[in-house]
């Protein structure tokens, strides 16, 4: 067996810990330091006997991982990314990529720059469900692509809303939840051309929205709808339907609607429906499950980012495809501000470097 990789994880915080849970429990890997300035993890570092630094940039000057998974704060994302890099030290990023298109865009460039692999954390799509879903749509399974709908209704309690920023725009369901189900959809129905948007605050009263409506054009001519909220108790969510996280209740419920000219598919279920020889809607429907062993998304994308490091697997998702995905959520918000039509920001893509 190879040589377990040995990985730093850049930030403890929620979703750091639960990387670190991952790394503990896997046969590839290795903890083999932490950074973070907090004495809560400079605390886990020495419960687990390995180095603690304030930052990747102390780290890097004292050792060279294998790899390095950056779970800070969004805005930390690039600037801890690129300092890795430059050291030769391949990356996980913690989704979103960067805050802004225009800082994705430099880790992009880093990445060109440098020919060290970037795999960006949108977990999802190491879900087998996910993965069934866009294999069935590109390889033709429901025939031509014609409508997508996505739901993320659910109800978030109200002592979420006691830190302030979660009230004031940029904090709703539009920039913090939607970007996995944009992601989703553009790995599954491919890319984005333009989007329409509207939302509305009128349930709360907060600044920041609390349901959004959104169109979505795709480059294959296919149309997509999303319908967001986080005011409702409902089970038509990825969060609990799909039964990925085990802190949500899972419960019966779609979230995905894929209309193809030969057949449909419901999601998470993967649930299959089509016409056996005469279509018409007269005809009888027939429907097949084409559900598929479930596996735990975070533990098979540490599997895969030990493999990129590796040099065995090639990322699932690079820098610029995760960037594309944040182009599009910020096409959605400024769509809801302007109530025009808005073509995702275009991204410049080094030729010959694979950071597509």
């Amino acid at each position: 067996m190879s040589k377990r990789l040995q990985i730093a994880l850049v930030g403890a915080g929620l979703i750091g810990r639960a990387h670190l849970l991952r790394i503990e429990a896997s046969p590839d890997c290795a903890l083999a330091a932490i950074c973070d300035p907090t004495e809560a993890a400079k605390a886990i570092a020495a419960e687990r006997s390995v180095r603690w630094f304030p930052s990747q940039r102390e780290m890097l000057a004292a050792m060279k991982p294998d790899g390095a998974i950056i779970a800070t704060p969004n805005a930390l994302h690039v600037p801890g990314a690129i300092d890795c890099l430059e050291a030769g030290v391949p990356v996980l990023v913690e989704k979103p990529l960067a805050e802004s298109v225009a800082a994705a865009q430099k880790l992009v460039d880093a990445q060109a720059r440098s020919g060290v692999a970037v795999l960006a954390g949108h977990h999802r799509r190491h879900n087998p469900i996910v993965k069934a879903a866009r294999r069935i749509v590109g390889e033709g399974g429901i025939g031509r692509l014609v409508a997508v709908n996505a739901l993320f209704l659910i109800k978030k309690p109200d002592d979420y809303f006691d830190v302030a920023w979660r009230r004031e725009p940029g904090g709703g369901p539009v920039l913090i939840n939607l970007i996995h189900d944009i992601d989703n959809l553009r790995f599954i129905c491919g890319e984005i051309d333009s989007v329409q948007a509207i939302t509305s605050n009128a349930t709360r009263g907060f600044a920041v929205e609390d349901t959004a409506a959104l169109i979505f054009r795709f480059s294959n001519g296919a149309l997509g709808t999303a319908t967001v909220s986080d005011v409702t108790p409902s089970p038509w969510s990825w969060e609990l339907s799909s039964g990925e996280n085990k802190a949500y209740p899972q419960r019966e419920g779609h979230c995905y609607l894929i209309a193809g000219s030969e057949g449909s598919l419901a999601l998470p279920k993967l649930d299959f429906w089509h016409y056996q020889d005469k279509a018409g809607w007269w005809e009888p429907l027939q429907h097949e499950s084409r559900g598929v062993e479930p596996i735990e998304p975070l533990a098979e994308q540490l599997r895969h980012f030990c493999a990129v490091i590796r040099g065995s697997e090639e990322p699932l998702t690079g820098a610029a495809d995760a960037a594309r995905t944040l182009a599009v959520v910020e096409a959605v918000a400024e769509a809801a501000r302007t109530g025009a039509t808005v073509t995702p920001a275009p991204l410049r893509v080094p030729s010959g470097t694979g950071a597509a």
